[in-house]
């Protein structure tokens, strides 16, 4: 699903930016914690108190998310990297062990669309990249 340069790129990223759905129809956006899960293939967010986030109450209306990575890793020549993945979430509780700082809850992202940009290709010029946009 994800190439190891993708793979490579999000094991090296803090944040992410996690999109969800409001029961009004609005947007809301929030920067999460995140690592990819390789047994079962997604993208599991963690929070403190993340049970009783908005971002995982609005998950009981409409699964459907947008995860983004990113970064501007220099700007002479001006170089972005970013990967977008969209697809639908799971709220879930009893997943994790709580510490001190996160409860029990994730949020599992099932990719059905990623958008890569700049992650791969590195020795190209950056206004020669180009995105690759599958479905997965």
């Amino acid at each position: 699903m994800f190439t190891e340069a993708e793979l490579e790129y999000l094991d090296a990223q803090p944040l992410g930016r996690l999109a969800t759905q409001q029961p009004n129809g609005t947007l809301q956006v929030n920067p999460v914690g995140f690592r990819y899960n390789p047994d079962e293939k997604t993208i599991d967010v963690t929070g403190h108190n993340l049970s009783g986030s908005k971002k995982f109450r609005n998950l009981r209306e409409n699964d459907r998310v947008a995860f983004v990575v990113d970064d501007q890793p220099q700007t002479n020549p001006w170089r972005v990297r970013c990967l977008e993945i969209r697809g639908r979430a799971e709220a879930l509780t009893g997943v994790n062990i709580p510490d001190n700082h996160f409860d029990d809850a994730v949020i599992r992202i099932h990719p059905e669309r990623i958008l890569a940009f700049g992650v791969e290709d590195w020795d190209r010029e950056p206004l020669e990249l180009e995105t690759n946009i599958r479905n997965v």
